[in-house]
């Protein structure tokens, strides 16, 4: 008979806390791949409603679940537990500091130390396009390029054709973690093929870490944003009714996702509002601001 362990008063209080941490942290997690919780459900075997519970933090947590959805999910377990690792800042008074300052003063305080430590700068290999799907990274990038005479190169090809398949495929059948080496596995053949190029990216390639700061190193990043009903309305007339097939919270979807990669995009060398403007328009600041990383080839 198996033993129902009750915590003591004083605890329960902390337990659902932690719950409510871990839930967050998957649901930060699985927004910023950008995956549903069906897809997840399939990828990790553990059932939907259980994932729905987790999220909102009223699930009883298992650590042999959480390691399940955590490989699904591409991450390690503890990323998922509110105790983290040591801090990777070794220097505390640095730690310290940068906690104190607004996420506009962490953003500039980040561009300083990569400019003045990162061994990379001035060798950028083009212009890579970074954003979510329907901001308008394939209309301007292709333009873009065909300006400048160098070649537009959309990652999820190169993607598709180390692994043999297309991208439908390759994350069904074979799951985030095989995707997200690929992912930087073509990055790294796109750096060493080309000299000068304007490259799309994914709209989840943010995510993984490693894979955005080579990224940033070698590229000069713009993050090509719009409105969330434009990202929505552009998707669709592009003849993809995925985001609204059966799901009656697509915009709420679509919302958290923006918002749990602002951050990230938000490290990109420049950025582009694509609402409101024309194509002629964003297209001409683009030039403008890219120039110095695509003449010369």
């Amino acid at each position: 008979m198996t033993e129902i362990v009750t915590p003591p008063p004083g605890e329960e209080a902390g337990i659902e806390e932690l719950t409510g941490v871990v839930g967050a942290r998957v649901r930060s997690v699985r927004s910023r791949r950008g995956l549903t919780r069906k897809n997840l459900a399939f990828h990790s075997d553990v059932s939907e409603r259980y994932l729905a519970q987790l999220e909102r933090g009223t699930a009883n947590v298992s650590l042999a679940l959480l390691s399940r959805i955590a490989k699904a999910l591409g991450v390690r377990i503890g990323s998922l537990l509110p105790e983290q690792e040591e801090s990777c800042i070794k220097y505390p008074p640095l730690g310290e500091l940068i906690d104190t300052f607004t996420p506009e003063a962490q953003e500039k305080a980040f561009k300083l130390l990569r400019n003045a430590f990162s061994p990379g700068q001035g060798a950028y290999r083009g212009v890579a396009l970074i954003g979510l799907r329907g901001g308008g990274k394939s209309t301007l990038g292709e333009q873009l390029a065909k300006h400048f005479q160098v070649p537009f190169i959309r990652m999820q090809n190169v993607i598709s054709q180390l692994a043999g398949m297309d991208m439908g495929e390759l994350i069904s059948l074979t799951g985030q973690g095989n995707y997200r080496r690929l992912e930087l596995q073509a990055l790294q053949q796109t750096i060493t093929d080309y000299r000068h190029v304007v490259l799309e990216t994914g709209g989840s390639l943010i995510s993984e870490a490693e894979t955005f700061r080579v990224l940033r190193e070698h590229f000069y990043t713009v993050w090509v944003r719009a409105l969330p009903e434009d990202h929505m309305n552009r998707v669709i007339e592009q003849g993809d009714m995925r985001p609204m097939a059966g799901n009656q919270q697509a915009m709420d979807d679509l919302k958290l996702i923006l918002d749990e990669r602002e951050a990230d995009y938000r490290l990109a060398d420049f950025q582009i509002m694509t609402s409101g403007q024309t194509i002629e328009q964003n297209l001409e600041v683009l030039i403008q601001q890219c120039a110095p990383y695509l003449q010369g080839n």
